[in-house]
C-alpha cells in the first residue's frame, strides 16, 4: 500500500519547530505530522540530528531516521552561536509549538527559556522533555531511555524473578513519553485555541511516562506493603498464560486465566476434565498450582506445531498468538488488510515499507505525506519564504556556518 496525502489533515495549520533529538520529543512531533501538522526540523549544519548516525543503513543513510522522522521539514541552525539563537527568535512568533529534548537548562543557557519565548509569542507552545523533568533534585543529571526505564520501576519488573533486570525490546520510554508528549501538545493547543487560554510550558519527564504506565504496583505497596517482583511471562494473580514452545520450534501465547476460557481451553486440549479438577477449577485455585497447570499446557503445545495450536483456540474462542518476528509481519495477511504496513517514499532510498499511522479515525484520518528529509532540504522555503532572507543573506549565515 503507498502511503498518499489523502488530506490536509485535523492538524493542518499547525507549524511545529522540533529541536529534539534521537526519540523522545522527535517522535512526538512524527505523530501529529502523520495528522497534518508542519513539522520543521531544526538540525545542526553538516552533521544533522543524531538518529542520521545509528543504525541499521543501506548505502550509508539510517533506516530509522527514515522512519522516525517521515513527513518533516529539515533546516539546519546552530543554536549554539548567539546568531543561531537570534535567527530562532524569528522563527518562533510563525510556531505554535517548539518541542525539544535537551538536558534541562539547556534553553536557559541559550536566552530561549519559556519566559523569554512566550514574550515573542504569547500562544506559543513549549514541549520540554528530559530523563527526570524540568526541577526537583535529580533534573540536571544526564540520561537515557535505559536510565528512565529503571528510575521509572519498570526494569526492577521486567525479566525472571532469578536472574538480572532484562531491559524490553525497545526504547520504551522514548517512545511512551513521545506518545504522552503528543497528547499533551494537542490538549494545551485545544485549551489555547478552544478555550482561549494562553500558551503554556509541557514538561514530560521519561521516567514518569515508566512510571504512569506500572499499573497497581504503586497502590499495592501504599495499602499492603507489597514490593512487586519479577514474575518471567507469568503474572502472579493468574494461570494459565505463558509463551511456550511449538513442535515446530516456534513459540505461542496463550491467555487464558479467566474460568469460562480456561473451560475452552481444556476441552480444546481434550482434557475437559480439568476444568472440573478442584487444583483448576477456579483462577485462585490455578494461581496456587500455576506451575502444573503451566507443565501440563506446556506438554500438550510441544505436541502439535504453532499453526495446529492456533486453528485449534482460535475455534475454540482462546485467546492464542504466534509470537511473531518481523518477517512473520510483513507476510501476515490481516497487516495487509489493515494497511498496517505502509510504503514511504523516502527521497534518499524511494520506497521503503514502514510502520503506518496510528491511530485510526474514520472522518480525519492521519496519512504520511513525505519521506524524512534531507538534511537542509527547506532552508531555502522556511529562512527565504517564512523569514524573507533573500539569497545573499542566506548565503552569508551558510558560510559563517549558522545554517
Amino acid at each position: 500500500m503507498q502511503a498518499r496525502e489523502q488530506n490536509p489533515g485535523p492538524l493542518s495549520g499547525v507549524r511545529i519547530l522540533d529541536l529534539g533529538t534521537r526519540i523522545a520529543a522527535p517522535f512526538a512531533a512524527t505523530l501529529l505530522a502523520d495528522f497534518g501538522a508542519e513539522v520543521i526540523k531544526v538540525e545542526l549544519p553538516d552533521r544533522g540530528d543524531f538518529l542520521r548516525h545509528i543504525g541499521p543503513f543501506e548505502r550509508g543513510y539510517s533506516l530509522w531516521w527514515a522512519v522516525e522522522n517521515r513527513g518533516k521539514k529539515s533546516i539546519t541552525l546552530d543554536l549554539r552561536r548567539p546568531e543561531g539563537q537570534e535567527l530562532f527568535r524569528q522563527l518562533v512568533p510563525h510556531a505554535d509549538v517548539v518541542v525539544e529534548n535537551f538536558q534541562p537548562g539547556t534553553l536557559e543557557s541559550w536566552n530561549l527559556d519559556f519566559d523569554t519565548l512566550r514574550q515573542i509569542n504569547p500562544r506559543l507552545i513549549l514541549a520540554r522533555v528530559s530523563v527526570y523533568g524540568q526541577h526537583g533534585p535529580y533534573a540536571p543529571r544526564p540520561g537515557l531511555d535505559r536510565i528512565a526505564i529503571a528510575f521509572g520501576g519498570l526494569l526492577y519488573l521486567t525479566g525472571f524473578p532469578d536472574r538480572p533486570p532484562v531491559r524490553p525490546g525497545t526504547l520504551i520510554a522514548d517512545y511512551l513519553t513521545g506518545v504522552f508528549n503528543a497528547f499533551a501538545i494537542v490538549t494545551a493547543l485545544y485549551y489555547r485555541d478552544c478555550r482561549q487560554g494562553p500558551g503554556q510550558c509541557i514538561d514530560a519527564a521519561l521516567y514518569e511516562a515508566v512510571f504512569r504506565v506500572l499499573e497497581y504496583t504503586a497502590a499495592a505497596y501504599d495499602r499492603l506493603g507489597e514490593v512487586r517482583e519479577r514474575t518471567g511471562n507469568c503474572l502472579p494473580n493468574s494461570a494459565p498464560l505463558d509463551n511456550w514452545r511449538t513442535k515446530d520450534g516456534q513459540y505461542i501465547c496463550i491467555v487464558a486465566a479467566g474460568d469460562e476460557l480456561f473451560r475452552r481451553l481444556a476441552g480444546a486440549m481434550g482434557r475437559p476434565e480439568l476444568s472440573e479438577d478442584p487444583r483448576f477449577a477456579t483462577l485462585s485455585a490455578r494461581v496456587e498450582h500455576a506451575d502444573e497447570i503451566h507443565r501440563i499446557v506446556g506438554q500438550w503445545v510441544g505436541e502439535h506445531t504453532a499453526g495446529e495450536i492456533e486453528r485449534i483456540l482460535v475455534a475454540a474462542q482462546v485467546p492464542v498468538s504466534r509470537i511473531y518476528s518481523i518477517a512473520d509481519i510483513f507476510s501476515d495477511p490481516h497487516y495487509a488488510a489493515r494497511g498496517s504496513l505502509v510504503t514511504v517514499q523516502d527521497p534518499v532510498l524511494g520506497p521503503i515499507r514502514m510502520q503506518g499511522v496510528y491511530p485510526r479515525l474514520s472522518a480525519s484520518p492521519g496519512a504520511i505525506r513525505s519521506g524524512a528529509p534531507r538534511l537542509g532540504e527547506h532552508n531555502d522555503e522556511v529562512y527565504g519564504g517564512l523569514l524573507g532572507l533573500d539569497e545573499d543573506q542566506r548565503r552569508a549565515l551558510r558560510e559563517a556556518g549558522i545554517i
